[in-house]
Formats: structure tokens, C-alpha cells, sequence
């Protein structure tokens, strides 16, 4: 659904009031970057064209629309709208909300429950809304900016549809820059590189973007453009969205982490740079480093862990931003190294084996003797010292004598595990020609 072009008697261009309020559509239709909800054919949009609206959680990011669209919702179904904010509403407030749906109800009208920040309610708050849900005294519109798997519980989840909201892309920003000019008569003072610096400033918020452009139009009137040299005087870039210890935490270090195992250095520098702009601590960075160097790489390049360490050791002398440098140093090595899991595997098909075979004993040969008795017992008994050997390999089994010999390091042709296959296939046939005679 393409956002037609309202006509300014569409929006309250009070001029007292903030632009963004001023702005806000009234009609479902000019709700701009969400398409995929409110298009004809899109879950909201068809519920609205049945009159038959379901609860829902909003989970997006700030400044996409979410409370703008609740509204719009009752209006389009004819609900009554109850708002209430997370942060600054309890139990009480709720049941107060309740008893007026349920007397609305009794007279035949619905009530729509908006509830901003939702997952600020604690768990038996959640609880609260689930029998006006599951009866329809309520239908419940909770907005979000964290992921609902997290922070809210699965009782409200298993009666609400959860529905992502995207952050707006250039094209709805610059659609609401365009609002902005037509209802205020002002073109913004900016020239064209300006103008997309703006909106790359605003980072998908639109009512970020509607408070930079209403600082922007109440400067003076100097007759020529901003660049984008004036532009950064006149407005702070906002600080990127990334909170260390939410969702968005775990999303960048998975695309790190992927990056790197996909061997493009590029994008793993990228998100290296997201997550420290944004705040993370670098030595979170360094300790998923050193894991990785263990899981992805492991025999196809031993170095990788010693790589890691050493950036772990650096950024620790010297700090930020100095350190960072040698973290991506690790992180460009790590991208670009072979990569192998076949330590990580076969550790765990060994942890399934010991779990498996209980406590068997090692083999006598195998064992230190330090007392008569143990010597007596056959401790340490026919025991040959591999470097003695003509080949440095004796080929004796090292397993219990109870359990037949397993399989559990299968290396890769990548890398140095290229040279550990050779050297191992040589070992399981002298072995094997032990075993024979």
C-alpha cells in the first residue's frame, strides 16, 4: 500500500504543538514504512476492513509508528481507546481500565487497551490482562521495542499476535520531510547532501527526524543552504540504537560471529564497529574472540586462539580506543582463516562416550606405579614411551579394555588439518599393521 499525500486538513498544524505530534496521520493510510501490517491485503489492514480486531503485541523500534497506529485501529473499528503507559501505570490503574471496559461492554462497546512499553510489566501485571483478553472485555495493543520472546510471558503471548514493526526506511523518512514542508510552508534550509544526511542521521526514527527538522526550521534565515559541515554543527547525531544487555546485544554479536564463519572480514568489521559505537564493552568482544578461535578454526589453524589472546592481552594495556585495533586485527584474522570444526565436534561425541561407558578404568599399561602394590597389580606394565620408538609411535591402545576403540576427532582437509589427516591416516595403518603381528 502506497502512503498517499494527505491534504494539510488531515493533521493539526497548531503551531504550538511539537511538529511530529502535528504530523501525526489520521487515517491508517498515510501511516508511512509499514506496509507489510496495514496494506489491504496485510493482517491489520484486513482486520480493520472486518471490523475484527484481534490483540496484538507492536514490536518495533522507536519512532516507527506504534502508538499512532493503535489509535488509528480503535477509530477504524470503532473501539473505545483506553491508553495506558507501562512505565507509570500498576495494577490499580489496570483494574480501574477493566471495570470501564466491562461497563462499556454491557452497553455493546468494545475497548481497545493500548499499552505502551508493555514489557515494562512485570509478570504477574501481565498476568492481569489475560481473563479480559481470553472474554473480550479488552482487546490488547502492547507496544514494544524489545523482543516479546523475552520479556513477556507465554500465557499473553498464546492470546496476542506478535507483529514487527520496521524501522522506516529513506523513502518514509523523506515522505515525512516532505510533510513537514508542506504543513509548515518552510523548506527545510538544507542543501541536497544535507538533506540525506539528515535522514541518515535520524537512524529510522521518524520522530527523531521530525524534532531534527523543527530545530532546523526555526533557525534564521540566512538565505543559503545548509551543507552537511553546518548541518552536523546545528544538530547531534543521536547515539545508535544498542543496548548491551537486550536483543540487539545478541544480534550483533550473531552476525559477527557469522561474518567471521563465512570468511568475509568486511561485514565482521562492520559489526565489530556497530557493537563498539554503540557501547559494548570490547572485552566482551575479546572473550567471544578466543571462543570462537576454539569452535570455528581449531587444528586448521592452531594460531587463531594465540591471535585472539594476544588482542585480549593489547586491549588491556592499552585500552580505548588504541586496544580496539588489535581486536580487529583478530577479528580480520579469524575471518580469514580456515576454518574447522572438527575439534569442537569431537569433543562433544567424546563427552557423549564418557557419559555413555560410566567409569571404566584406563588400562593397566597406561598407569603410574609409584607403590609395590600397584606394581604388583601390573600398573604400568609393557608401557612404551613413544619417543623411544623408531618412528616416535608406538601404536598401543589407550582406551579402557573394556570398550572397543572410537572415533571422535575427524579433521577437515582445511588448513594445517590438512597435514593432521595425513599424519593420522599414517598412524591408524601402523596401528593396524601393530595389531596384525
Amino acid at each position: 500500500m502506497e502512503p498517499t499525500e494527505p491534504t494539510l486538513p488531515l493533521f493539526d498544524a497548531e503551531p504550538a504543538r511539537p511538529l511530529a505530534d502535528r504530523l501525526r496521520p489520521t487515517r491508517l493510510e498515510d501511516v508511512v514504512g509499514q506496509d507489510h501490517l496495514l496494506a489491504p491485503d496485510a493482517p491489520l489492514g484486513r482486520m480493520v476492513a472486518q471490523h475484527r480486531l484481534g490483540s496484538a503485541i507492536l514490536w518495533g523500534p522507536p519512532g516507527v509508528g506504534k502508538t499512532t497506529i493503535a489509535r488509528l485501529l480503535a477509530e477504524g473499528t470503532n473501539l473505545a481507546f483506553e491508553p495506558v503507559s507501562a512505565t507509570f501505570s500498576g495494577v490499580a490503574d489496570l483494574r480501574k481500565v477493566f471495570a470501564a471496559a466491562g461497563k462499556r461492554r454491557g452497553v455493546g462497546q468494545g475497548t481497545l487497551l493500548f499499552v505502551d512499553e508493555i514489557h515494562r510489566f512485570n509478570r504477574a501485571q501481565q498476568d492481569s490482562f489475560l481473563p479480559y483478553v481470553e472474554d473480550g472485555t479488552i482487546t490488547l495493543i502492547g507496544a514494544t521495542t524489545e523482543n516479546p520472546s523475552f520479556e513477556l510471558n507465554g500465557a499473553l503471548l498464546s492470546r496476542t499476535q506478535v507483529l514487527v514493526l520496521k524501522r522506516l526506511d529513506e523513502a518514509a523518512l523523506s515522505t515525512l520531510l516532505n510533510r513537514a514542508e508542506q504543513l509548515t510552508g518552510h523548506r527545510l534550509p538544507l542543501d541536497d547532501d544535507a538533506r540525506r544526511a539528515l535522514i541518515a542521521m535520524a537512524d529510522g526514527d521518524g520522530r527523531y527526524l521530525l524534532n531534527m527538522a523543527e530545530q532546523l526550521q526555526a533557525l534564521p534565515d540566512t538565505g543559503t543552504p545548509l551543507d552537511t559541515t553546518a548541518l552536523a554543527h546545528h544538530i547531534q547525531q543521536r547515539a545508535p540504537l544498542y543496548d548491551k544487555a537486550q536483543e540487539s546485544h545478541y544480534n550483533l554479536i550473531s552476525a559477527l560471529h557469522k561474518s567471521m564463519r563465512g570468511s568475509d572480514p568486511d561485514a565482521a568489521l562492520y559489526w565489530l564497529a556497530r557493537m563498539l559505537d554503540g557501547g559494548e564493552d570490547p572485552l566482551y568482544v575479546a572473550r567471544r574472540l578466543v571462543r570462537f578461535a576454539g569452535e570455528d578454526i581449531g587444528m586448521a589453524d592452531p594460531q587463531a586462539v594465540q591471535q585472539t589472546l594476544a588482542a585480549w592481552d593489547v586491549y588491556e594495556r592499552l585500552g580505548s580506543p588504541e586496544g580496539e585495533l588489535a581486536i580487529a586485527q583478530a577479528v580480520v584474522y579469524l575471518a580469514t582463516a580456515p576454518k574447522s570444526i572438527a575439534v569442537y565436534r569431537g569433543f562433544n561425541a567424546a563427552h557423549r562416550a564418557a557419559r555413555r561407558t560410566g567409569s571404566l578404568m584406563p588400562p593397566a599399561h597406561i598407569l603410574n606405579a609409584p607403590t609395590r602394590l600397584m606394581k604388583d597389580l601390573g600398573y604400568g606394565k609393557d608401557y612404551e614411551y613413544d619417543p623411544d620408538t623408531t618412528d616416535g609411535f608406538s601404536g598401543a591402545d589407550y582406551f579402557p579394555g573394556d570398550m572397543d576403540r572410537e572415533t571422535y576427532y575427524q579433521p577437515t582437509q582445511n588448513g594445517y588439518e590438512a597435514q593432521i589427516t595425513e599424519r593420522l591416516r599414517n598412524w591408524a595403518a601402523s596401528r593396524a599393521r601393530r595389531q596384525r603381528g
